[in-house]
C-alpha cells in the first residue's frame, strides 16, 4: 500500500467498479480555487454498504489500522479541509455509531440503503441544504487507498456552486468527487439504483474538471475476501 494509502459503488464509476472514461478534463482546469471561492466544501461520506460480497460485514466496520474504517475516511476528509462533514449510515447503523467515533460529524441514516448508492447520495446532498455549503465532496468508506492529499487536491480545485470536479487516475475518472451546490438538486433527481451520480457526470461530461491523483492515491475498493489482505 503507498504510503499515503490511506472505497459502496462509485456514484460516477463504470461497470465492474473501473473508473468511468467518458468524461475528459477541460483545459487548464487543475489548480487552486479562485480567489473569492470562500463558500465551505463540505465533506459527504457515504458508508451505508453491506458488504453483500464480503460476506455482510459491513463496509464501514471493516477493520483498518485498530480501527473502524470509516474512522479513517473521516479523518481523511477532516485532514483535506473538508468542514462540515456528514456521514450516510446504513447497514448495522446503530452498532457503526456505537463502535465507531464520529464525533464533531453529522450522521445520517439511510433507511433505503439496500436499493444502491444513489439513495445513499440523495440522503446525503438533503442534509446538506441549509448548511451553506457551496460544494459536496463525496467519497467512500471502502477506498483507503485514496489519502488527505488526493482529497484536498479536489477540494482546492471548487471554484463556484457550479463546480464538477473529480480525481483522475492517469486520465480516468475516479474518487473522490465534487459537487456544486447548484448541481444537488439535478443529482438528487437521477440517482437511483448503483447509478449514482454517473447520469448527470455523463450528461455534463464537458463541463468536469479532472484534477491527476495518481502519483498520491491508490483508488482501489474493498469489496471482496481478497481485497480484505489490503487492510492489513
Amino acid at each position: 500500500m503507498p504510503a499515503e494509502a490511506e472505497t459502496e459503488q462509485d456514484p460516477g464509476r463504470g461497470p465492474g467498479g473501473r473508473p468511468d472514461r467518458s468524461t475528459a478534463p477541460l483545459t487548464g482546469a487543475e489548480g487552486a480555487a479562485a480567489p473569492g471561492a470562500a463558500a465551505p466544501v463540505a465533506g459527504l461520506l457515504l458508508a451505508a454498504g453491506g458488504g453483500r460480497r464480503l460476506g455482510g460485514r459491513p463496509k464501514a466496520l471493516l477493520p483498518y489500522r485498530g480501527r473502524p474504517l470509516v474512522e479513517n475516511a473521516v479523518r481523511v476528509l477532516r485532514e483535506a479541509g473538508c468542514d462540515p462533514v456528514h456521514v450516510v449510515l446504513g447497514a448495522s447503523a446503530d452498532e457503526v455509531r456505537e463502535r465507531a467515533d464520529l464525533s464533531g460529524c453529522v450522521v445520517v441514516d439511510n433507511p433505503d440503503w439496500a436499493e444502491g448508492m444513489g439513495s445513499s447520495l440523495r440522503v446525503g446532498l438533503a442534509s446538506l441544504a441549509g448548511t451553506g455549503a457551496g460544494a459536496a465532496l463525496v467519497s467512500l468508506v471502502d477506498q483507503p487507498g485514496i489519502g488527505a492529499r488526493a482529497v484536498a487536491r479536489v477540494r482546492e480545485a471548487y471554484r463556484s456552486p457550479t463546480s464538477l470536479v473529480a480525481a483522475s487516475y492517469d486520465g480516468e475518472r475516479g474518487h473522490p468527487v465534487l459537487f456544486g451546490a447548484d448541481r444537488w438538486p439535478d443529482i438528487a433527481a437521477t440517482a437511483t439504483g448503483d447509478r449514482g451520480a454517473r447520469v448527470h457526470l455523463k450528461e455534463h461530461a464537458a463541463e468536469v474538471m479532472l484534477v491527476e491523483c495518481g502519483d498520491v492515491a491508490a483508488p482501489f475498493d474493498i469489496d471482496t475476501p481478497p481485497d480484505l489482505a489490503r487492510l492489513a
